[in-house]
């Protein structure tokens, strides 16, 4: 029986149970040996789920740094503010461990490319937290792009409608910041926006872009981005993404639109395939959108633990993990070349030298 890996979560808010999770789900090839947050009560609530004799094996540690030192861990996640991923992201790194970092990579392009730098330098695994891409729906329709069942691809489109009112942002204050997070484009909407871009084939030469603050008041950025999007494949892309949705979230859908085929994924996380229809008639579609379908109790899905095993298995196989840092830095870009195109009132050419969300402070007045 081979030796489990030793792990450590650093950042016990919102999205870390879902990394807990992913860690008891995949409990024969890993385990879970410390945890770290600034506030003691946050670690007792995110190992609320395991058995109390498992609890007590488990470090806490209020300093990362000292759990990187103490613990030696093999596979980190990084789960804390936004702002703080690429820093950290760097330590866990420099002491010797693979690593997992929530969406958004980073907040800006140079701290991205140095967190794939130090990985490479090191022989590490970087990997981008992106689960939706291992939702069921949308692994068969990724299938379906690389079969290139869509022929020439025309248009794609990502449109994001959901809500966040004053207590979400009251939770932790960090959020709608331009230092530590941004706003709806890069804290809820990253995920569609990497999906699009994935789907359209990665390479764009070209963002037009709308964002403003219409009801949020009490956040530094946007709560409502418009972008038009050309593909380096000739193809075009559309982002709608809000929290403006009154008076809960609505919905989050993918469709692609290719000269042979038709796709429309939706539900809380682009979780069901709602249209499939393709020239070559292959596959019943009223049996695909049953098979590839699923029901999760939230808008993180079940992605996160395809995603740990994944990773686990990048490790032991010496190989990139599906969803590594360079694609995290090109969904990252294109939100940053979404902002830029916004505040400049032009078009933006593809790739970036550089841009960080802190560009942008004071975009809105605040």
């Amino acid at each position: 029986m081979r030796e489990r890996l030793r792990y450590a979560l650093i950042g016990c808010g919102r999205i870390a149970p879902n990394h807990i999770a992913a860690v008891m789900n995949n409990a024969q090839d890993i385990a879970l040996c410390a945890v770290c947050d600034p506030v003691p009560e946050h670690m007792e609530a995110v190992l609320g789920p395991l058995e109390e004799g498992e609890r007590a094996k488990v470090r806490r540690y209020t300093d990362y740094r000292k759990m990187l030192a103490a613990e030696r861990p093999e596979l980190c996640a990084v789960a804390t503010e936004s702002g703080k991923h690429a820093a950290i992201g760097l330590d866990v790194l420099r002491a010797g461990a693979n690593v997992i970092i929530e969406k958004p990579l980073a907040l800006s392009l140079g701290d991205a490319r140095a967190l794939i730098r130090e990985a490479d330098a090191r022989g590490l695994k970087l990997c981008a937290c992106h689960q939706n891409r291992f939702n069921k729906s949308i692994q068969k329709i990724r299938t379906a792009v690389e079969e290139k069942r869509f022929g020439r691809m025309l248009h794609g489109a990502a449109h994001i409608r959901w809500n966040r009112g004053p207590s979400y942002y009251e939770q932790a204050p960090w959020r709608g910041t331009w230092e530590q997070d941004g706003g709806a484009l890069m804290n809820q909407c990253i995920h569609n926006i990497d999906l699009l871009r994935w789907m359209m084939g990665d390479g764009v030469d070209e963002v037009m872009a709308y964002t403003d603050n219409l009801n949020h008041a009490y956040i530094q950025a946007e709560d409502l981005g418009m972008a038009l999007i050309r593909f380096s494949n000739g193809a075009y892309g559309i982002v709608e993404g809000t929290t403006n949705v009154y008076p809960h979230n609505l919905e989050e859908t993918l469709y692609l639109f290719g000269e042979n085929g038709t796709v429309k994924a939706g539900g809380k996380s682009v979780n069901i395939i709602e249209e499939w229809d393709f020239r070559d008639g292959r596959g019943d579609p009223a049996t695909i959108k049953m098979q590839f379908g699923e029901n999760p109790p939230n808008v993180y899905g079940y992605g996160h633990t395809p995603l740990y095993a994944d990773m686990i298995a990048a490790i032991r196989e010496n190989r990139a993990p599906y969803v590594d840092g360079r694609a995290g830095m090109r969904a990252l870009e294109l939100v940053l070349a979404i902002y830029l195109s916004a505040a400049r009132h032009e078009p933006v050419k593809l790739p970036l030298e550089d841009c960080a969300t802190m560009d942008f402070e004071g975009r809105f007045g605040r």
